[in-house]
């Protein structure tokens, strides 16, 4: 079963008023000056990463797809945009009608990009490529900040496994798409159950400390635990004193206790003393997991320490300091009429203060060294040069207003790892650096 086809009630009847007033405003101007229906393309790029960071990750894009597929003017959406007065009634006649009937090319899910990639590419009217602007940045920005700090995280825990527990820390419907973008970047589970329910994502949790204060000792509140759930369970053992605690944990499940959890402390050395505590009580296969506000730097400074799993909340969710990834959505090129066969003229925003674009309907290639290693990001307009036609990063999600393209979560996952191990070494250093590789552009003698 395709659990991401059951929806859940947390989602919304439509994504049409996930979007900012002036969309729908340029739409009115456009559809009365005659220019609304100029064939046009708008492109997802960031003209830098948040500062440190040594590559990005395209996160979010199956929930584009989502969206775009749910973008619809319901009785209940006109009748609200009417009686504000939003648009005039030719506007509202032209929603009552909307259906996405363009192309939408992009990085696959998963893949790494860089300041200038085009991540996104969407094409059709200019109404109806317009009207899509919020929510496609809305969720892009949302989620690969989340995937590029899970990624680095990922990174520093090696083959250690990483638990996503940051619904607690967010809105309830963004804890969700969180726990999936987290799952692109590299986490093996989550704590949250609707992202279970809605992504298939492997969910795990046992009991907090209110668990063991309920309780009259902590002995009767591991002695409860295991009963209920096993000796394999994790207790918690950092309430009162950790060294009790974990005596008072072995004892009661054994040397089969599958894991005791730390949530406080100088985890460094609370790890050291317990797994020597562990073993000394002849609990050798029991593991540690470590909690407690961890980013990708307390992970990494972790290396060295007995812990066989972190669990990361609230820097996770909110993007380990970068909660965005300044994703824009420009207009690179339109035509110059309304005319199917108008050919593409390029078009740029030029202004002061580093907001400018360049113009013209771009691909992206990816050169490789000698040795198959990442060394360059080349985007360009025109022909494609011969010896980078196999590298091409842009692939087809949307042909007709369709969508040709949709990948279970574990195929974007793995197509992350292995990007990320085609970049130079230096990509996973947490240290503050440039963009692993430049961005080099190309530019042909065409914007179409």
């Amino acid at each position: 079963m395709n659990t991401a086809d059951l929806g859940l009630p947390v989602e919304v009847p439509s994504t049409a008023l996930f979007t900012d007033q002036y969309e729908l405003t340029m739409l009115q101007a456009a559809l009365k000056a005659g220019t609304a229906e100029r064939r046009s393309v708008f492109e997802v790029f960031t003209r830098r990463l948040p500062d440190g960071r040594r590559y990005g990750v395209v996160a979010g894009t199956g929930r584009v797809l989502d969206a775009v597929e749910n973008f619809r003017f319901d009785r209940d959406v006109l009748g609200f945009l009417r009686e504000r007065h939003v648009v005039d009634e030719q506007t509202l006649d032209w929603l009552a009608g909307y259906r996405f009937s363009g192309d939408i090319w992009g990085y696959p899910e998963g893949e790494v990009y860089f300041p200038g990639s085009p991540i996104l590419r969407v094409e059709g009217s200019f109404a109806e490529c317009v009207l899509l602007e919020t929510v496609i940045l809305s969720i892009l920005n949302h989620d690969s900040a989340i995937a590029a700090a899970a990624s680095r995280m990922s990174s520093a825990a090696g083959d250690r496994p990483l638990i996503e527990m940051g619904a607690r820390r967010t809105h309830e419907l963004a804890a969700v798409a969180a726990s999936r973008a987290a799952y692109v970047g590299g986490f093996a589970s989550t704590s949250d159950l609707a992202a279970g329910f809605r992504y298939n994502i492997p969910t795990v949790g046992t009991s907090a400390h209110a668990f063991t204060l309920l309780h009259d000792s902590e002995r009767d509140a591991f002695r409860a635990q295991v009963d209920s759930l096993g000796r394999g369970t994790t207790l918690l053992v950092d309430t009162y004193d950790v060294t009790e605690a974990v005596r008072t944990a072995v004892e009661t499940a054994g040397p089969e206790l599958g894991a005791v959890r730390i949530d406080s402390g100088d985890l460094l050395l609370v790890a050291h003393r317990v797994r020597q505590q562990l073993d000394e009580l002849g609990a050798r296969d029991t593991k540690i997991i470590v909690t407690s506000d961890l980013d990708e730097y307390a992970i990494a400074s972790l290396a060295a320490a007995p812990v066989d799993a972190y669990g990361v909340g609230t820097q996770l969710v909110t993007g380990s300091g970068h909660p965005t990834a300044s994703m824009v959505y420009k207009l690179v090129a339109r035509a110059a009429s309304a005319d199917p066969d108008a050919p593409l003229v390029p078009v740029a925003k030029k202004s002061s203060g580093g907001k400018t674009s360049v113009g013209g309907r771009k691909w992206a290639a990816r050169r490789l060294d000698e040795d198959g290693v990442a060394e360059a990001e080349v985007v360009g307009t025109g022909p494609v040069p011969e010896e980078l036609a196999g590298r091409q990063l842009l692939v087809e999600l949307v042909r007709g207003g369709e969508v040709v393209r949709r990948e279970p979560l574990d195929t974007v996952r793995d197509r992350h790892a292995a990007a990320r191990a085609n970049l130079p070494l230096s990509a996973t250093q947490l240290s503050r650096g440039e963009p692993v590789i430049p961005t080099e552009y190309a530019h042909g003698p065409s914007g179409s």
